[in-house]
C-alpha cells in the first residue's frame, strides 16, 4: 500500500500542467496607502478614509467591471467633501503601485523555464490593468489571462475560475492556483483546482517543490 500511495503521488505530480497566478500582493506590490499618504496628513486619517470612503467594497465594484467615471461621480455626490481624494483613486492610480515582488518573479521565471503553462487570474479593473501591463515586463511571460474587470465577474465567484478553465482548455485537477486571499483559494479548491495560499516567496517555493514543480 506504501508503494501504491507513492505511485499515486507520482501520477498526481506528473498531472500538473498549468500554474495560475493572482497578481496584486503576489507578484505586484499594490497598496492605496502609497498614494493617500501623500494626500492625507496622518496615518490615522489615511486608515479612516480607506475604511469608510474608498473602501474595499467600493474598489471591488470597479474590479468587477463598473466604470470608474460612474463610481467616482456617485461617490463624490455621496461624500462631496472628499471628492478630490476620490478622484485621485483613478487619476493617480499608478502611484498605488509599488515594485514587483522580485523573489516571486524569480519563482515565476523558474516555472517558465521548466515549460509549465502560466496564466493570470486577477481581480483588477479593466481600466487600470493596462497601466500595470506597461510597467511590468513579466506580465508578458504568461500564456493567457482572465482579468475580472474585463469579464464582469470577480473572485471568489466560481464562474470566473470556470471561464479561465474553458478559455484555455485547462483541467482543474491539472492546475495549480496561487492567491494571497484564502477565500479565493478555497473557491479554487472547491472546483478541484489545487489552491496554494500565498504568504511569501519561500513558502510558495516549498509548496511548489512539494508538488515537484520546481
Amino acid at each position: 500500500s506504501c508503494r501504491s500511495a507513492l505511485v499515486n503521488k507520482i501520477l498526481f505530480m506528473s498531472l500538473i500542467t498549468s500554474v495560475v497566478f493572482d497578481l496584486g500582493n503576489v507578484l505586484i506590490d499594490w497598496n492605496p496607502r502609497y498614494l493617500y499618504r501623500k494626500l492625507i496628513p496622518t496615518e490615522t486619517e489615511v486608515e479612516w478614509f480607506l475604511e469608510n470612503i474608498c473602501d474595499e467594497k467600493w474598489n471591488a465594484k470597479h474590479d468587477a467591471g463598473y466604470p470608474f467615471s460612474d463610481g467616482i461621480a456617485e461617490h463624490s455626490k455621496k461624500f462631496p467633501q472628499y471628492s478630490e481624494l476620490i478622484r485621485a483613486w483613478f487619476s493617480r492610480w499608478e502611484e498605488m503601485l509599488g515594485d514587483p515582488l522580485e523573489e516571486v518573479v524569480e519563482v515565476l521565471s523558474a516555472l517558465k523555464s521548466s515549460g509549465i503553462s502560466l496564466y493570470i487570474l486577477s481581480n483588477w479593473s479593466a481600466e487600470t490593468y493596462p497601466v500595470a501591463e506597461r510597467r511590468f515586463d513579466f506580465l508578458d511571460w504568461f500564456d493567457g489571462k482572465v482579468i475580472s474587470g474585463e469579464t464582469g465577474m470577480i473572485k471568489p465567484d466560481p464562474n470566473i475560475y470556470k471561464l479561465l478553465m474553458k478559455t484555455y482548455g485547462l483541467t482543474p485537477q491539472k492546475t495549480v492556483f496561487i492567491d494571497d486571499k484564502s477565500v479565493n483559494v478555497e473557491a479554487a479548491n472547491a472546483l478541484g483546482i489545487h489552491g496554494i495560499h500565498f504568504k511569501n516567496a519561500s513558502k510558495l517555493l516549498k509548496d511548489l517543490r512539494k508538488l515537484e514543480l520546481l
